[in-house]
């Protein structure tokens, strides 16, 4: 669902920069205020393995491929504020490295994953489990919460290309929807399989359960190392197949608008000089996901005070 240079108009663009640019400094000075310290190196190693997820897409139907967008996961692991931070930094490692999402339109993604799933899915989340209580109510709101956020800020993009001209409402909401209906299943379910995981070895890093005790330094080297042996190994195999914006964009007739107006050195994240597309993409992947981990890190090590400079 990354919106590329060329899908809006300025003003579109403008207005969800704008709305970004609001939301994402509430989100650094809320987690300022809330993330524990002992947090702050989760909040890298969520940014690098959203990453890495994000670049194992995978058929949902009619040739079109989706992936993990992963807000809602992260809100449920570090609050809201701080998932809406680490997909920012998601994204501006994507734009800027890669081209994937433009960077006129990283407003609108910051605002339509960032902002809808990190702070959306985290209030359907927490009514959800008000209904459901317990570890098995923390999977079932996760699930549902993250399927909301992703057909949400299907619908959400959908606006924003009518309000950019680019497709008539009643064509481009039912395509935009049903499509990213069947992508957020995908959604949820690595949502609650991730979450099942961490319930299961390390419960204590539920935002919403007791505070983390034990060391996080195991968790995070573990999960670090998932990380990269997904960008390493598992991103090659990767569905070719367009996304679901990619595929509307298609079959509406306005994919030829998509531009890339800033270079980027990995586009599509291949590396020039590497022939074999498998390694190029792996490298690319590899780099990336460092990157992320090492931007999500250093951005909350500079924000979150130590203990006894918290307010």
């Amino acid at each position: 669902m990354h919106v590329p240079d060329g899908f809006l108009d300025a003003k579109t663009a403008a207005t969800t920069a704008a709305l970004s640019a609001v939301g994402l400094g509430l989100a650094l000075r809320r987690a300022r205020l809330t993330l524990p310290p002992q947090k702050v190196p989760l909040l890298g190693l969520a940014a690098a393995f959203i990453f890495a997820a994000q670049m194992l897409n995978f058929p949902v139907m009619g040739g079109t491929s989706g992936h993990l967008i992963g807000a809602t996961l992260a809100a449920v692991l570090l609050g809201p504020s701080a998932a809406v931070i680490a997909i920012s930094c998601v994204l501006i490692v994507q734009c800027f490295l890669f081209a994937d999402g433009g960077v006129t339109a990283l407003g609108a993604n910051i605002f339509n994953m960032a902002l809808i799933g990190g702070v959306g899915g985290w209030a359907i989340y927490s009514m959800t489990r008000r209904i459901f209580p317990g570890r098995p109510g923390t999977i079932i709101a996760a699930f549902f919460a993250s399927w909301c956020a992703t057909v949400v800020g299907a619908i959400v993009c959908a606006g924003e290309l009518v309000a950019s001209q680019k497709a008539q409402w009643n064509v481009v909401f039912p395509a935009m929807t049903f499509v990213h209906m069947i992508i957020g299943v995908g959604e949820g379910l690595v949502t609650a399989l991730v979450l099942s995981a961490v319930s299961t070895s390390r419960p204590d890093l539920i935002v919403d359960e007791r505070p983390a005790e034990r060391s996080l330094a195991p968790f995070i080297l573990y999960g670090a190392l998932i990380a990269i042996g997904l960008a390493l190994f598992v991103s090659p195999f990767a569905s070719s197949a367009p996304d679901g914006l990619d595929k509307t964009a298609q079959a509406l007739g306005f994919a030829d608008g998509s531009k890339i107006l800033v270079h980027a050195p990995m586009s599509e994240y291949q590396i020039k000089g590497i022939s074999f597309a498998s390694l190029s993409t792996s490298i690319a992947g590899l780099i990336g996901t460092v990157v992320a981990l090492g931007l999500g890190w250093l951005l909350a090590r500079l924000l979150v005070p130590k203990p006894a400079a918290r307010p």
